[in-house]
């Protein structure tokens, strides 16, 4: 009888998100997954990071050779605090991106890409530059060959990179002329810069210096930190050199900021060229200890390496025993090794890339992408992962930016004549709207602030966290309610015309009813209400008649349309590209009152037979695999998984790699997360344990930690 009771006890544990604590070996977990390098490779740049500040190296352990790496995943130093605008000469105003729409029987203004008048043209032009994102400097080595050149990528021979994800150490061990250097780079964890241990001969003969090099903004939707521009529009100075550290001031225009640094022998520090410091450590020493941090202005004192070497591990130490693991090491499924190895490198790329006080860019802290602006309906995908991993304080760093943007939302829902909070989408710290002919009619970004909500609140189940989020939540929530229009005739409220879905492939004119957004609209209205409750407050009226009387999901021939305004859009070639989003209605969301399991599984297979998979995006993979978990397919749910598609590349840095422009993505890295820890932990009302794997006897999950989807 005791075993019987064990087993079901075990067994309600395991649907309900647990697993018996202490099983996995954690730190075997995260090293037997190192990453190790052994030769140059333009998309296997390393980083190191904290979150806030990220520093990208090449096979060297710092940014030696930017220009070989450009075109793969570029060498960057980037931080959340690092923007820039190029000064606004021809004084543009926001309100010249502005275009008028008939839509519902009401006019109202998007923010768009104007093509004119000229003018309207390239304020539209700055405003979707300006401000972008800062390459903050290149730090690389300068090494001398025998005969007085300087070494080339092909001199960096018999290379050994390995980088230690439990503590955070990037060591590179290669020859140059059969001459070995040792490196050793650290990223400090709450503040921004790195350390760097260098050992060689080299540096006893003076062959090898530190070269910090400051490129210049190019302006352009993609900026890898090599455009040098003109040198006369930014300074790069010494600022108060001594023997053993100093600082150089950057100035571009309005922005200043500063790198400081410190060595543990006296080196000596000159300006070559404009934007170009050398840093020469002294004849006969074998090695060098160096910092290198970076901050908007002058800080007190700069940790050593040694101080940035035991802050690194300690930290990372205490990461990775937080929260969730998974062990997948008990597998004889040919693909274990290689999921393992992507939820891992997965976690520590998150972690040193997206886990700021601010919704990151799609690439990151390593390059631009879009200038470098977050895109808010890519937030649930950088963010919700932390949550449902055991880590909910890393999703609510950047959850906190909401309320400083709180009063643009609301300026902009008032300009277009609705109620409440309408996030930005194309977006910046300061909270501005980029134009954007796509970006401005998209909708799913504004559930997701009540999504994050609801997960902060379960994982503490805090009153505290009720009233700290409330006006957020409600506020979304006005909207909400305010976007739907009355269809009289149906006796219904649409949602739309004047949007483009998820799946950003239709016309925003003519769009309404996407089946993705109307469930979305009454997941998140429904827990915006139980919120209200909660607080003991009375129901808010209108949103109980908008999540009673929306139009119910569109659907024919016994699959759901992606949109009810495009009934052929699994046989006209326009609408099967991009994005499955039709599957997101029960893929982050649970069962509702609408959702037909039986339709919803024909479309999945439809889906399947018919998407132009080349034109998908990284994180729709992870989407496809939550709903074939949910509907109970966890062959369909690792198939998805390992879906053969170029945006479904994981490379050996572990970046989820999209095409030459976008080398990496990090919204694909956040979603295998999120459905790594649905297929293990389930979701709510799931009785099934680890319901996203396969129980072929291939599979032995061990996981902990983790918290079950809605």
């Amino acid at each position: 009888m005791k075993t019987l009771i064990s087993i079901l006890v075990f067994g309600i544990a395991a649907s309900n998100g647990m697993a018996q604590q202490g099983a996995i070996d954690r730190e075997a977990v995260v090293r037997r997954n190192t990453i190790r390098i052994n030769k140059p490779d333009p998309l296997g740049s390393l980083t190191v990071g904290n979150g806030q500040f990220a520093f990208t190296a090449d096979v060297t352990g710092l940014q030696s050779f930017p220009a070989y790496y450009q075109k793969g995943v570029p060498l960057g130093t980037q931080s959340e605090w690092g923007w820039h605008s190029f000064p606004n000469t021809e004084k543009y105003r926001r309100e010249e991106t502005l275009k008028e729409y008939e839509l519902n029987g009401k006019k109202i203004t998007y923010c768009v890409q104007v093509k004119e008048p000229e003018r309207s043209r390239k304020a539209v032009e700055y405003f979707r530059v300006n401000p972008h994102r800062l390459q903050l400097g290149n730090i690389g080595f300068e090494i001398t060959k025998k005969n007085g050149a300087l070494a080339t990528i092909e001199d960096i021979q018999q290379i050994d990179q390995q980088l230690d994800m439990w503590t955070g150490e990037l060591q590179s061990k290669f020859t140059v002329e059969d001459v070995p250097v040792v490196v050793t780079t650290y990223a400090h964890q709450q503040q921004d810069g790195i350390s760097v241990q260098i050992n060689s001969p080299l540096l006893a003969e003076q062959r090898l210096a530190i070269r910090l090099h400051f490129p210049y903004p190019n302006g352009e939707f993609k900026d890898v930190g090599t455009f040098e521009g003109d040198s006369s529009k930014h300074r790069s100075e010494l600022y108060k050199p001594v023997a053993f550290g100093g600082a150089i001031r950057r100035t571009l225009d309005t922005t200043t900021y500063f790198v400081q640094y410190t060595f543990t022998r006296a080196a000596s520090v000159s300006m070559r060229r404009a934007h170009d410091c050398i840093i020469q450590p002294p004849v006969g020493a074998t090695d060098f200890q160096a910092s290198f941090y970076f901050a908007p202005g002058i800080k007190n004192t700069v940790p050593s390496y040694s101080e940035t070497k035991i802050n690194s591990s300690t930290q990372w130490n205490k990461f990775w025993k937080s929260g969730g693991a998974i062990d997948l090491s008990g597998s004889t499924n040919e693909r274990a090794k290689e999921l393992e190895r992507r939820i891992v490198l997965s976690q520590y790329l998150t972690k040193v890339q997206c886990a700021s006080a601010y919704p990151p860019q799609e690439t990151g802290l390593t390059y631009n992408s879009w200038f470098g602006k977050p895109h808010l309906e890519m937030h649930w995908w950088h963010a919700v992962h932390y949550a449902l991993w055991g880590r909910p304080e890393l999703m609510e760093r950047s959850l906190n930016w909401y309320f400083t943007v709180a009063d643009g939302a609301r300026a902009l829902a008032k300009r277009q004549g609705f109620d409440g909070l309408r996030w930005q989408k194309m977006t910046d710290h300061a909270g501005e709207e980029a134009p954007s002919s796509v970006g401005a009619f998209l909708i799913w970004q504004q559930p997701h602030l009540i999504y994050m909500a609801e997960l902060a609140y379960r994982a503490k189940k805090d009153k505290k966290v009720l009233n700290k989020y409330k006006d957020l939540v409600f506020g979304t929530a006005d909207f909400m309610a305010s976007f739907p229009t009355w269809d009289s005739v149906n006796k219904r409220y649409n949602l739309g015309k004047g949007l483009i879905p998820a799946q950003e492939c239709f016309d925003a004119v003519k769009t309404f009813n996407p089946t993705y957004e109307l469930a979305y609209w009454q997941w998140a209205l429904t827990v915006a209400q139980q919120w209200r409750q909660r607080l003991g407050l009375p129901r808010e009226k209108k949103w109980d008649a908008i999540v009673k009387q929306l139009s119910p999901w569109p659907q024919a021939n016994g699959v759901y349309l992606a949109t009810e305004s495009t009934p052929d859009c699994y046989t006209n070639e326009r609408y099967i590209t991009d994005h499955p989003a039709v599957l997101g209605a029960y893929s982050s969301l649970p069962a509702c009152d609408r959702l037909d399991t039986t339709v919803m599984k024909n479309t999945y297979n439809l889906i399947l037979k018919v998407w132009k998979w080349e034109t998908t995006w990284g994180w729709d993979f992870p989407l496809m695999a939550m709903t074939a978990t949910r509907l109970n397919m966890p062959d369909k749910a690792i198939d998805a998984l390992f879906m053969p598609v170029q945006t479904n590349t994981y490379l050996v840095n572990g970046h989820n790699y999209q095409d030459d422009r976008l080398t990496i993505y990090l919204p694909g890295n956040g979603g295998l997360l999120s459905a790594v820890a649905m297929m293990c932990a389930g979701y709510d009302q799931n009785k099934t344990a680890t319901p996203g794997f396969p129980k072929d006897g291939s599979w032995k999950v061990k996981w902990e930690g983790l918290k079950p989807m809605f």
